[in-house]
């Protein structure tokens, strides 16, 4: 899992509304786009991978909808990694390694789980000015 996102062969790049309906579409893009790429939708990771995803989706429909009326969602696969990112321009940078607690027992403590289960790694990245974030999920295939 060593490959740089940026070389990873395969992208796909979706913009939704944050709306509730873009978790279904974010999924079913994913679905898609991994088999177009070629890869098993039986694999071990894919189950796991588009609940993550669906969980990013979620949480920005939830709480950055406000301040961002769309959301980007890019998809990226090699041989050897799966990745994907859920951007949108609301402001709060989430603490993803943050222990779980009554307050934060779902959302991204499932998607810290199931990430850190299967040897992935999760990241928030800032926009340059500030004013959002992507937060980029990577699994090993």
């Amino acid at each position: 899992m060593n490959a740089r996102l940026e070389a990873l062969p395969h992208r796909h790049v979706l913009t939704l509304p944050a709306m509730p309906s873009a978790v279904r579409m974010a999924r079913e893009t994913a679905e898609q786009v991994l088999a177009e790429w070629g890869v098993n939708p039986r694999h071990p990771t894919v189950g796991p991978a588009l609940l993550i995803l669906s969980e990013l989706v979620t949480n920005s429909v939830r709480h950055a909808a406000a301040l961002s009326p769309q959301m980007t969602v890019i998809y990226a696969a090699g041989p050897d990694c799966l990745a994907f990112a859920v951007h949108d321009r609301h402001p709060h940078q989430p603490s993803l390694y943050a222990p779980a607690t009554r307050t934060r027992a779902g959302g991204l403590a499932t998607v810290m789980e199931l990430t850190l289960g299967l040897g992935g790694t999760a990241v928030v990245r800032k926009d340059a000015d500030g004013r959002g974030k992507s937060i980029w999920i990577t699994l090993p295939f």
